[in-house]
């Protein structure tokens, strides 16, 4: 599988340094569409802090991408749903760090999450 970023320099807005317009996958055998993803430990509580909670939801997804024999170099594409605009800082170096600096297309969308408690969702795309 081939990843080729397409991230012109003419024509758009330039992307910021943590993410990239877009990302051609040739030839994947298979992809994993990983449904949002929260901040709680495996007893389904949601740690107390911003911090805390990105920390586990990317713990949380490293385990489902091993499941599947993947990693999150696999992540073609990611979506935040914050629950306020403030954490976006927060939310872009957890990103940035769990993607060991690869940047991906990335959407971050501000939302009542179905927890008040539930601070940050992530889903993700990934391919292999």
């Amino acid at each position: 599988m081939e990843m080729i970023v397409h991230n012109p320099a003419e024509g758009v807005y330039a992307a910021t340094d943590d993410y990239v317009h877009a990302i051609e996958v040739r030839s994947p055998s298979r992809f994993l569409f990983v449904a949002g993803t929260m901040g709680l430990d495996c007893g389904a509580v949601p740690a107390a802090t911003l911090e805390g909670q990105l920390e586990l939801i990317w713990g949380n997804l490293r385990a489902i991408l091993a499941e599947a024999g993947m990693s999150t170099d696999n992540i073609v594409r990611l979506t935040s749903y914050l629950r306020d605009p403030s954490y976006a800082g927060a939310n872009a170096a957890a990103r940035v760090a769990a993607l060991g600096g690869r940047r991906v297309p990335t959407t971050a969308i501000v939302a009542q999450t179905l927890a008040d408690d539930w601070l940050v969702e992530i889903e993700v795309v990934a391919a292999a």
